[in-house]
Parts: structure tokens; C-alpha cells; sequence
């Protein structure tokens, strides 16, 4: 066993310093199952500029857009004089420029590049002429593919082992460090620390990292291993979520920690260099003045959307009577567009916006399969169990036919038969290829059979689950003969981020399963027996129908699963509501898709070449918690999230509470998703979707190894000549009285960290309109 010769009162301090970086890693979710993560959670305890600071250091990167495009925007009028000065005079640091004319003297001059600090493999690859970080790359991901793999490869080396063991296992074999030109590797690692605790403490005596110089050095190596390390960190997430806890970002720390001192030890005339790097890591983290310039003027290109979307929320538009239909549609923004279009079809038709999986946390068991699939946001864990598993000879026949589908995949795609594939099917197959190359395939998102509940609920339970989501809903009185739940997600071809197009809120799965179950359960006899003890009415001729839109076509799919016959003509004239508001969305979302007509968007989700099935949540900028009064009408161009609550219905305010601590951090996971692989998209994004290959059902790396890559692909957030996504931390706007909002925060530290810090903006509204501004430390301003 290997010791180490790092003093005792180092020990935890380096350790410690190891945790920390860990944290400062976002998790990535697998590909069945992509949410949108906030790139920035580790960061989330300082602000923007402090972030900016920090990860120019680790990362290389800039947490804003070029001055280019904040001077477009001022030369468009998007941003004002008034928006300037405002946002300088916001701005508490001391680098800031002295008055209005000197920041925009400074706009026309182009910030310069941020470059992370060295590591001895970028130092080694500058002395040598070898690239080490590609090397080491290549290595490395070519064993964290196989040890990670979820069910692709054939095989997996030694999955049982921890990280560390098995890359230790592996790496005593691998010659092509050795065969690069560093010597003695394989004899290194055998040699390594037992323990990944062990070999990090060794590493940092080794190479002088003290402790001031631990977090960032740390974090530096961690960032350099790309979605690897983030994929470790979803790992130590979901174990979390489950009270545990795991080791492997730990383990890769370790690990890349031993490159780095075998490639000291192999390039000793690095050490001058590697040492004034380490002092770099030891001082504190400070912005440069361009950081604070370059702050400063994103908050001004945030206040001018904020005061045009004061403009367009001028009030409520009050309607009176029954309506003729109701929708529940998820906050998404994509459904926006929708439910304005539907709402336009009649003067009757009334919509509302929740959470897509509809305030049921069920864990579902898919038709054909045992596997358990969450379907509920990432933050929370399951309470119910659902299934769609049939009789037994169904379920039979689905595992059959799904495992000859894998294995004739396996077979097509495999090293050795893919090129007796293509001499044998190649005639026949060609038609499937020319058909899927013209778009000609199936399209529509197939229903599976009726989900039901596995989760035993008494009636008295079924009546309570049923009135917490129908207060939550705002939907307690004043019901349509039709209400319809309307889940979404998203049919594509060839793409490996399809379930990242699916409900974020449904853990990237799409929306009908949870829109079926909550309408069995609100039409259940034993449910609306039991509603009225907690205080919920609704009409006897109320009936609840699920629903799933396509935010690729914009079709809309019923799922009539409880017979209706005494609303047959209700649902015949809602199909044609449906169609109408599904062919005006279509046309008004063709407009930002390049190349796109509204009839060309129904061949998109079955073209495999299509990189822009759709533009998912690009452009996502404004949270909206308030009655439909405030926002029916209003083209709010599918840039906001839209939640139905009225203050004056919500005792005690727990409704309140709920939006912000659950619905509005979804939503902020989502725009700074979209923000960072739109500012920062060599770290941040997902690269090109033209090379991107999966692994391991992991991800995607591009090319044919190397770096996994976390965050959206490029094509999601750029149509080629301009970005398609404007990249604006997310303005949060609730209707409801400051002091709720404030007691709120002041329960949720966490929460109140992402306003405090200027991650998200927040707002209260005063019936429709913007009434004050949140500023910092449970204090209110005006609404400007």
C-alpha cells in the first residue's frame, strides 16, 4: 500500500478542496432521459461577474455575448440610453466605468479573448510539439466509454469496479501513452495509490498544489475532461436524490490528477512554468474591468426585453361566463403559441399553464419493458408507481419484437457485419433510406396503451392527490364541459437528443403518460365523490380528456381513454379548434426556421438529414406565474413560460411557494442551458450535429472519440449565420404581493441565492402590470 508524504494538517484541506470542485461541476443526464441542467449550478453562490471570473480561469470561456451584438441591439433600439444607465448605476463594483459616457466609449472596443490557465499537458504539448491533451483525451474517453456504457456496447470492462480501480485496471495496459513518448506509464499507474483519496494527496504534494491553490486547479482538471465529469456528477446527483451518495467525480479527479504528475515528472522543463500556473490558481478570484463591462451591459440588454415586456403586459382581459373549452397545456414555452392560437378559434376557449407532468410524481413502467422511467422534474423524487404493461401475451410479443430490434441494430451497426449489411439488404434497404431521406416516413407520436396506476390509492387519497393539483392548476371552480390536459413532446428522426425536444417537466419523456393518468384519475367516480370535503366543485358535466401536442407539427393527439358518449359533438368541434390553432402555429413557427414553411414542418419530424426539427426552448426569456387574464391575447413570440395562479385563491400561499421552489428553478435550469451553450458552447454545448457519434447511451462525442459533449448542439441555439437563441438571463414575474414572494424566499435559501445573485430576475405583478422589482437581500424596488 502507498502512502503519502502530505502533512497531516493538509490532508483534509486538499480533500476538501476536491469536494468543492466536484461542486462546481453541473450534472449532464443520459440521452433517454435529457433534462436541461443550469450550467451554472456550481456557480450560483456569486454573480455573473465573479462566475465570469472564476471559469475565464478554468475554462477559458466568456459568460456574455460579444460587444458585436450588444452594439446591434443598441443600434436596433433594443437597447436604450436608459437601459444603460440604469444597469450602471445597478452595478455595485468598483471597476465599473465612472458615468454613461465612458461605458458606451467602451462598447466599441471588442473585450479580449478569456484563456484558461495551463495544465502540465497543455505545458508539456507547448515544450514537446505532442498533443498530451488530445492524447490523454482520446485515452481516456476511449475507457470511460466502455466503463460508463448503458446498454450499447457489447461489453463493458470490469462495470463492477469503482472508477478509479477499473481505469487503473485498464491503463496499466494501454501503450499508447507509452508509444507517444511517455515512458514508464503504464509502470506509473501500477505504482499509483490504492485509493482515490490516496492518489489525489499524493498528485497535489507532488505538484505543489496547497491548498489556496486546490479548488480552481482541481476544478480546472475536471472541467478539461469535459461531459465526463459532468456525466460523474449526474451520477453523485442521482444518488443524492436517493440518500446515498457516490465517488466516481472523485475517481476521475484522481485520475486525471496522475496524468498530470507523470507528465511533470516526464518534462521537467515545464516545472517554471507549471509553478507560476500554480500561484495563478492560489489568487483569489477577481474580475478584470471588461468582465464588469461586459456584466453590465448583459443587464442592460436584460432591463430593455423587461420594459418591452412591461409594454405588452398592460393589464388584464377579463372574460365572463362559462367557458366552451378549457386546456391545460405544460409552462413550456413552445406551448404559448399554441394556446394563443387555440384561444383565437372562439371567445369560449379559455387555457391554462402547469407543469407538463401535471403535479403526478410517478415513477412508469413502459409497455414491453421492466425498466422504471421518472416522469417528474429532476429536482424531485418519485411517489407513485405507474404502468402501461398489458396481458401477458402483449407483453410478451413487445419484449420479443424490442429485443430483435436491438439486436438487428446491433448487427447493422456493428464493425465486422455493417459491411456484409450493406452487400446483403443494400437493394431492398434502399428504399427506406430514399423514403427516410425525402422525409416520407411515419409521422405522429404512436400512442401506447392506457397507463394506469400501480400505487393502491384510497378514495379518500384519490380525492386529495386530485384537489392539491386542481388548486395548484387554478382550477377550482368555473370548469367547461371539456377540460382537456394537454402533455407535449416532440417527433424527430436520427436524433440523439430526442428526449432533450420531450417535457423537461416529465424528466424528458413526453407528456402523455401523465396526462392520461391524471385524467382517469379526475374522471374516476370515487375522485369527484371526495372533491367536494376539500372545498373543489366541479360541474357533473365536467369531463376530463388527455392530450399530447407535437411541437414539431403541432398536432394534437386525444387520448379518449374514459368513454363520453354525452360529449361526442363537444369533441368533434374541439378536433376542429384543434386544427385550425395547430395550422396557424405551424405557419407562425416557420417564419424562424430556416428553409421552413408551415406544410414543410410536418415532413421535419420524419426527415433523418433534419438538424432544426424545431427550435426546442431557444429564445426562452420571461417566466409568467398569474391568471390567464393577464398574459390571453398577448403575443408573448414563444419566449415565456406561462403558469396560471391567482394569489387571492392560494391560503396561506402554498402555491406560491411551490412555483418558485419547484416550476420557476425547472425553467431557470432551462434558459441558462440555453444561455451557456449559446455564450460558452466549446464547454457548455454539444458541439456539431453533422459528427456527433453516441456512446455508450451516454452522449455524444464528436468524431470518433475523445471529449464527451454535455449541453445542446450548436444547430439547437444557431441557424447558421446568426444565433437562434438571445442569450438572456430568465425575468421571473409573479403576480402576487411582495411580502408573500419575500416570506417565500427568506424559507428557501437556495432559491433566494439565484435572485440575490442576478441569475434570475424577479418581479411582481399587480393585476397584469408590473408593480416592483426585486433588488437584493429581501428588498423591492420600483419596476425599474
Amino acid at each position: 500500500m502507498n502512502t503519502t508524504p502530505v502533512a497531516p494538517d493538509m490532508v483534509s484541506a486538499i480533500l476538501d478542496a476536491a469536494k468543492t470542485a466536484a461542486r462546481t461541476i453541473p450534472p449532464a443526464f443520459p440521452l433517454d432521459a435529457t433534462v436541461a441542467v443550469n450550467p451554472f449550478l456550481g456557480q450560483s453562490g456569486e454573480d455573473l461577474v465573479h462566475a465570469a471570473a472564476r471559469l475565464g480561469r478554468v475554462a477559458g470561456v466568456s459568460l456574455t455575448p460579444p460587444r458585436a451584438s450588444y452594439r446591434a441591439k443598441i443600434a436596433a433600439g433594443e437597447i436604450t440610453d436608459d437601459d444603460l444607465a440604469a444597469a450602471l448605476i445597478a452595478s455595485t463594483l468598483p471597476m465599473k466605468p465612472r458615468d454613461l459616457a465612458l461605458l458606451k466609449a467602451k462598447i466599441h472596443v471588442d473585450a479580449p479573448q478569456a484563456a484558461a490557465l495551463p495544465t502540465v499537458a497543455d505545458l508539456a504539448a507547448t515544450s514537446t510539439g505532442t498533443d498530451w491533451s488530445a492524447i490523454l483525451h482520446r485515452c481516456f474517453g476511449l475507457w470511460a466509454a466502455g466503463h460508463f456504457d448503458r446498454g450499447q456496447a457489447l461489453w463493458t470492462p470490469r462495470p463492477d469496479n469503482t472508477a478509479y480501480a477499473a481505469w487503473r485496471e485498464w491503463a496499466t495496459h494501454d501503450l499508447t501513452p507509452e508509444i507517444a513518448g511517455l515512458s514508464g506509464f503504464c509502470a506509473h499507474i501500477a505504482q499509483a495509490p490504492d485509493t482515490a483519496e490516496r492518489a489525489i494527496l499524493r498528485a497535489a504534494e507532488r505538484l505543489g498544489l496547497a491548498k489556496d491553490a486546490g479548488p480552481t486547479a482541481f476544478h480546472r482538471l475536471l472541467i478539461d475532461l469535459g461531459g465526463w465529469s459532468q456525466h460523474a456528477r449526474w451520477l453523485l446527483w442521482q444518488a443524492e436524490l436517493a440518500g446515498g451518495t457516490d465517488s466516481t467525480l472523485t475517481d476521475l479527479l484522481a485520475i486525471r490528477l496522475i496524468w498530470e504528475e507523470a507528465l511533470l515528472a516526464q518534462y521537467p522543463q515545464v516545472t517554471d512554468h507549471w509553478q507560476a500556473t500554480v500561484a495563478a490558481h492560489a489568487a483569489p478570484v477577481a474580475p478584470t474591468p471588461d468582465q464588469v463591462l461586459d456584466a453590465i451591459l448583459q443587464d442592460a440588454a436584460e432591463r430593455g426585453h423587461q420594459r418591452h415586456l412591461g409594454a405588452v403586459l398592460s393589464g388584464p382581459a377579463e372574460r365572463a361566463g362559462r367557458p366552451d373549452l378549457q386546456a391545460a397545456f405544460c409552462i413550456d414555452v413552445r406551448s404559448e403559441v399554441m394556446r394563443r392560437e387555440l384561444e383565437a378559434q372562439n371567445d369560449g376557449i379559455e387555457t391554462l399553464g402547469f407543469a407538463g407532468f401535471f403535479g403526478l410524481p410517478v415513477a412508469h413502467r413502459q409497455h414491453g419493458t421492466d425498466a422504471v422511467q421518472s416522469h417528474l422534474p429532476a429536482l424531485l423524487n418519485p411517489a407513485l408507481v405507474s404502468t402501461s404493461h398489458t396481458d401477458a401475451a402483449s407483453e410478451t410479443t413487445a419484449r420479443i419484437s424490442a429485443r430483435a430490434t436491438r439486436a438487428w441494430g446491433r448487427f447493422r451497426q456493428a464493425a465486422v457485419s455493417s459491411f456484409a449489411f450493406v452487400e446483403a439488404a443494400g437493394p431492398a434497404y434502399g428504399l427506406k433510406l430514399m423514403k427516410d431521406a425525402l422525409g416520407s416516413g411515419t409521422t405522429g407520436l404512436a400512442p401506447g396503451p392506457m397507463p394506469r396506476l400501480e400505487t393502491d390509492l384510497s378514495p379518500e387519497a384519490k380525492a386529495q392527490t386530485a384537489a392539491s393539483i386542481l388548486r395548484a392548476m387554478s382550477l377550482t371552480q368555473n370548469t367547461a364541459r371539456l377540460v382537456l390536459l394537454v402533455g407535449h413532446g416532440a417527433q424527430v428522426t436520427n436524433n440523439p437528443h430526442e428526449s432533450g425536444y420531450h417535457c423537461g417537466a416529465c424528466g424528458g419523456q413526453t407528456g402523455e403518460v401523465s396526462a392520461r393518468l391524471l385524467a382517469a384519475l379526475l374522471n374516476d367516480p370515487e375522485t369527484r365523490a371526495g372533491l367536494p370535503q376539500h372545498g373543489i366543485h366541479l360541474a357533473d358535466d365536467t369531463h376530463f380528456v388527455a392530450a399530447l401536442h407535437d411541437t414539431v407539427t403541432d398536432k394534437v393527439t386525444l387520448y379518449p381513454d374514459t368513454p363520453a358518449p354525452d360529449h361526442t359533438t363537444d369533441l368533434a368541434q374541439v378536433q376542429g379548434w384543434l386544427c385550425a390553432a395547430s395550422g396557424l402555429a405551424r405557419a407562425e413557427r416557420a417564419q424562424r426556421l430556416p428553409g421552413a414553411t408551415g406544410n414543410s414542418l410536418l415532413g421535419r419530424a420524419a426527415d433523418w438529414a433534419e438538424m432544426r426539427p424545431e427550435w426546442g426552448l431557444a429564445g426562452c426569456a420571461a417566466f409568467i406565474a398569474a391568471p390567464r387574464s393577464a398574459t390571453a391575447g398577448r403575443d408573448l413570440k414563444g419566449r415565456a413560460f406561462l403558469h396560471n395562479y391567482d394569489w387571492r385563491a392560494d391560503n396561506g400561499f402554498a402555491t406560491l411557494e411551490l412555483i418558485l421552489t419547484a416550476p420557476v428553478v425547472v425553467a431557470s435550469w432551462i434558459s441558462l442551458q440555453y444561455y451557456g451553450s449559446t455564450v460558452a458552447p466549446q464547454v457548455f454545448g454539444g458541439g456539431n450535429k453533422l459528427i456527433h457519434n453516441v456512446v455508450g447511451g451516454i452522449g455524444v462525442v464528436q468524431g470518433n472519440g475523445g471529449q464527451l459533449r454535455p449541453g445542446l448542439p450548436w444547430q439547437a441555439v444557431h441557424d447558421g449565420e446568426t444565433p437562434a437563441h438571445d442569450p438572456l438571463r430568465l425575468s421571473v414575474m409573479i403576480d402576487a404581493p411582495t411580502e408573500a414572494i419575500t416570506e417565500v424566499l427568506r424559507k428557501h435559501d437556495q432559491v433566494r441565492q439565484l435572485f440575490d445573485n442576478g441569475w434570475l430576475h424577479l418581479f411582481a405583478l399587480d393585476s397584469g402590470k408590473i408593480r416592483a422589482r426585486y433588488r437584493s437581500s429581501l428588498t423591492w424596488g420600483d419596476r425599474i
